[in-house]
């Protein structure tokens, strides 16, 4: 991945998204798409991912957990953020 291509996007995602397996779903696809950044649930029921790479890849993964039957993503709010140097992994938080 070229470093020049790679943004970091912190998105709050709305909707049924606790308690039907987002945040693995998401590890697992950032993960297969090499980003990198992490995933956690919020008290008000809502999720929040800060998510490093290609813009590309970052638009596969959230094309991946749209198209999930049992998640119900109702609102992304999708802001771009300070990159993280040297992340090496994407990780669930709050487990």
């Amino acid at each position: 991945m070229e470093q020049s291509a790679s943004v970091r996007w912190r998105i709050r995602f709305s909707g049924s998204v606790q308690h039907v397996g987002f945040r693995y779903m998401a590890y697992y696809f950032a993960r297969s798409l090499c980003l990198t950044g992490w995933v956690d649930n919020l008290p008000d029921g809502s999720v929040l991912m800060e998510v490093q790479g290609s813009v590309t890849q970052i638009r596969k993964l959230l094309v991946q957990l749209k198209s999930q039957p049992h998640l119900h993503i109702t609102d992304l709010q999708i802001t771009e953020i300070e990159k993280v140097p040297f992340e090496r992994r994407f990780s669930v938080r709050g487990h």
